[in-house]
């Protein structure tokens, strides 16, 4: 195992449990296995799968068929779901993930970001160890991740790994691997795979150390990933490398970042 290393902006972390998460505070991480109805996952797929067709068709116009870790063919991201969608837009005020939020991150809760990441059979490849909060770093640092299986989540298709624990020391440094993406640990001990049928959900931190596995299957593993921050959150800009940071943007973009808990709570 790499010796994790603490990301230079994170100093004076302190993790903050909160009275409802129960293990979560532990590990950094739950499996919820019925976040949603057959019904619901099946409304979710055929509104997301054009979106991803668009993201598709548009890497494989490129020469390559790559823009920075998006490839065809082997894992796809379409953005902003939500702000496209009024079917999107109502699941991410979904009543059990908004209890989630109420809980785990209230009482002021906003939708940070929105992807589905497609995971294509015909390039298998893991995706690195890493933190969310290791792409942009987020203060408060502790957010919420609710990845949302649209297909079952096996270990042999690419469903998450975690590692428990470490989120509580907040975020660390992270390099960038080729064209694999950011990576924060190299073969850590004690990670557990958090396989989740359709409609589930791992729900863990933006400080859990997680991956996916490669999918060594004949069918695309899809899942749709909705993060939420509380109210406030800003994205701190610049070279980490070089100092502090050199700018601050607040999340709340009126259009995509909307209130899903105030006071406690849910918004609609």
């Amino acid at each position: 195992m790499t010796a994790p290393t603490l990301h230079p902006w994170n100093t004076g972390f302190s993790w903050e449990d909160r009275p409802a998460a129960g293990s979560f505070d532990r590990d950094g991480y739950v499996v919820v296995p019925d976040l949603l109805t057959a019904h619901e996952v099946a409304a979710a797929v055929a509104e997301i799968d054009r979106f991803e067709a668009e993201a598709d068709a548009f890497l494989r116009s490129l020469d390559d068929g790559r823009l920075s870790i998006a490839e065809t063919g082997a894992i796809t991201f379409s953005l902003h779901l939500a702000a496209r969608s009024p079917l999107l837009a109502e699941l991410s005020r979904h009543p059990r993930i908004v209890s989630l939020c109420a809980d785990l991150v209230g009482p002021d809760v906003r939708l940070y970001w929105d992807q589905a990441v497609y995971k294509k059979p015909e390039k298998p490849r893991r995706f690195p160890w890493h933190q969310d909060n290791g792409y942009a770093f987020v203060e408060p640092q502790q957010y919420l991740t609710v990845w949302l299986a649209l297909t079952d989540a096996t270990v042999e298709n690419g469903c998450p790994w975690v590692v428990p624990g470490l989120h509580r020391g907040g975020t660390l440094r992270h390099t960038y691997v080729e064209p694999l993406g950011f990576e924060c640990l190299s073969e850590p001990e004690g990670a557990v795979a958090a396989p989740v049928p359709a409609g589930g959900a791992v729900v863990f931190s933006s400080l859990t150390p997680h991956l996916t596995g490669p999918n060594t299957t004949d069918a695309v593993r899809k899942a749709y990933i909705l993060q939420y921050a509380p109210d406030g959150a800003e994205i701190l800009r610049g070279d980490a490398d070089a100092g502090p940071p050199v700018s601050r943007e607040r999340a709340d973009d009126p259009g995509r970042q909307w209130f899903v808990v105030r006071d406690g709570e849910a918004v609609r």
